[in-house]
């Protein structure tokens, strides 16, 4: 599975767009370098039934933004991502012929 699905994922299973995630982790000061890992995974297992693997996707973006490495971009994998930087608006408005 790729990045972005694992975000198109996440919208799905939670009703919000990974920016809207974004917002309320920021509100609630989980950008914050000190804060770890575990408190977000938790917050997003509790609050929206996240598991880890998709909480860990938003912890990413939380704490690094939306610039992913380029190992897997444009290859022919199954993780490969079209760009190195993540669509957080949402599927159906992600510029792509591949929004799901």
């Amino acid at each position: 599975m790729s990045f972005q699905a694992y975000l198109d994922s996440v919208e799905k299973k939670t009703g919000r767009t990974p920016r809207q995630l974004l917002d309320e982790a920021i509100d609630r000061g989980y950008d914050d370098p000190a804060v770890k890992a575990s408190v977000i995974v938790e917050w997003l297992a509790d609050g929206y039934g996240l598991g880890r693997g998709h909480a860990m996707a938003m912890v990413h973006v939380i704490k690094k933004g939306p610039r992913i490495s380029i190992t897997h971009v444009e290859t022919d994998g199954v993780h490969r991502d079209e760009t190195d930087v993540l669509w957080l608006d949402g599927a159906a408005t992600r510029p792509s012929s591949t929004a799901s």
